[in-house]
């Protein structure tokens, strides 16, 4: 009788288990649907160099941007090879890299779920499968590697949480080569390890990370003679200027987008997980501890603000929503103890605040995938107009070569410094990005130049007047754009 009552109970777990699968997959799938619809053509310049580089890949021209220089301009090397080999799915590979981003971000949420899973927390689980996948500034890098990149961050914790020691170095290493900063994950985690575990050092799974890590590093060495992208250097370049907002000062900017009452919310919520954490859920620290030195290192780096930059704040600031719901689940189970009426209230009342803030975050969504970017259009045509009109190997100068750059096909030059680190190195306290483009139309001399009329008068006029000639003209109010381009031929 014992027995049977013990396999009877079995059975219910197992069915209940299998019906919370069922439903946090169901959840997955109507997110990711909904998400690519959506967002299927949200698009922002920077991705654009990461997919040329899988283009040139999938093309047979190498790793490379520009065929013939070998520059590592892209910061996301798995990133790169993930699109080259979709390429031969389809060409289209803004598309490719935001339907990779929305599983990815599902990926995150389920991660989440499954951390919490293993934690005992459920209603961390719940916040992170409902919340994270879209919460709007993860939801904004589409189209990039960050939605992957993260997804491989939480995948590294979830599967250190379980004990699973090789494969949270397996993700640990592809989320350094998905970003290099993905290596703080492995950090942070190895440290935990020396301090809490005091066990045995898993060797395999350092000796797996590691191979993955140094096979990158010696190919990169060998092929740019740097595993370190140029666009790091660009980028602290970049903060040095005076009309620059270096990263630090940029959370503020940030912040001050999300101030309505549905982040307010959060926050506080969020504080209330910090507290609760270190009360009593101190387990949950060591993620928690990852946006903190994460802000801190690209503090330090002194890059310029880049809303992309502040993605990785926001796995943390969900996981923190998540514990402050269940220290007031907590707090409502104590109140009402042995009142059988209201034994439901504690998982009621975190039930109802989550879907508040799922539905919240869906009326964002929806205003935001009615706002794309307003340079796609103008810069593709650009570009579009260049691949026709221009022979291959004539070089194009650009003030930004993401979008122009792919749709071009045509070797360019960046006045941001972006693929040529000698632009970087003109930025400093007194230059600015005209200084810059002055330089390199001087130094790269390119055939063609792309420029915003008005933005950067010298240009204009002590170059492209006196040496060029007025190609083409695109005028920003047929693309619902605020600037003018100009295509000059400087042959």
């Amino acid at each position: 009788m014992h027995t049977g009552r013990i396999k009877n109970h079995r059975m219910e777990q197992l069915t209940k288990h299998s019906k919370v699968n069922w439903l946090v997959f169901l959840i997955l799938g109507i997110i990711i649907t909904i998400l690519f619809l959506g967002f299927y053509r949200w698009a922002y310049d920077d991705p654009f160099i990461s997919y040329r580089y899988a283009a040139n890949i999938s093309h047979g021209l190498g790793f490379v941007y520009n065929p013939g220089e070998r520059i590592l301009s892209t910061t996301t090397p798995l990133f790169t090879f993930v699109l080259a080999l979709a390429g031969l799915l389809t060409s289209d590979f803004h598309l490719l890299a935001t339907g990779i981003g929305v599983i990815s971000l599902a990926l995150g949420g389920l991660f989440i779920f499954d951390l919490a899973h293993t934690w005992k927390t459920p209603i961390v689980g719940w916040t992170g499968l409902l919340i994270y996948p879209t919460f709007p500034l993860v939801v904004s890098t589409l189209g990039s590697e960050t939605p992957l990149y993260l997804a491989l961050c939480l995948g590294t914790f979830a599967f250190y949480a379980r004990k699973n020691f090789i494969t949270a170095g397996i993700f640990g290493a592809l989320a350094a080569l998905a970003r290099p900063d993905g290596v703080l994950v492995l950090i942070i985690l190895g440290i935990d390890y020396l301090v809490r575990e005091r066990k045995p050092i898993p060797w395999k799974a350092i000796l797996v990370s590691s191979v993955i890590l140094l096979s990158w590093i010696v190919f990169a060495g060998f092929y740019f003679g740097s595993p370190i992208p140029v666009t790091l250097a660009s980028k602290q370049q970049q903060g040095l200027m005076a009309i620059s907002e270096s990263f630090t000062r940029g959370l503020l900017t940030v912040i001050s987008s999300y101030a309505s009452w549905l982040y307010i919310v959060e926050a506080l919520l969020a504080l209330l997980g910090v507290i609760f954490t270190i009360w009593k859920k101190r387990l949950w620290g060591i993620i928690l501890i990852w946006p903190v030195v994460y802000f801190l290192s690209y503090s330090f780096l002194g890059v310029s603000r880049y809303f992309w930059y502040y993605a990785p704040l926001i796995p943390g600031f969900v996981i923190a929503v998540g514990l402050g719901l269940t220290a007031i689940s907590d707090s409502i189970k104590r109140v009402i103890r042995g009142k059988k009426d209201l034994y439901s209230l504690p998982v009621i009342f975190p039930a109802i605040v989550l879907m508040i803030l799922f539905a919240a975050n869906g009326r964002v969504l929806w205003q935001m995938s009615k706002r794309n970017d307003t340079r796609f259009e103008i810069y593709r045509a650009v570009g579009e107009w260049l691949r026709e009109n221009t022979m291959p190997d004539e070089r194009v100068g650009s003030l930004e070569v993401g979008i122009i750059g792919y749709y071009a096909q045509r070797p360019m030059v960046d006045f941001a410094g972006l693929i040529q680190p000698g632009v970087a190195e003109q930025f400093n306290t007194n230059t600015t990005y005209e200084d810059a483009a002055l330089w390199a139309v001087d130094n790269f001399n390119p055939q063609y130049i792309v420029l915003h009329e008005g933005l950067f008068n010298r240009v204009e006029q002590d170059h492209a007047e006196q040496n060029c000639e007025k190609l083409k003209r695109f005028k920003g109010n047929q693309y619902s754009y605020i600037w003018n381009l100009t295509i000059y031929d400087c042959r």
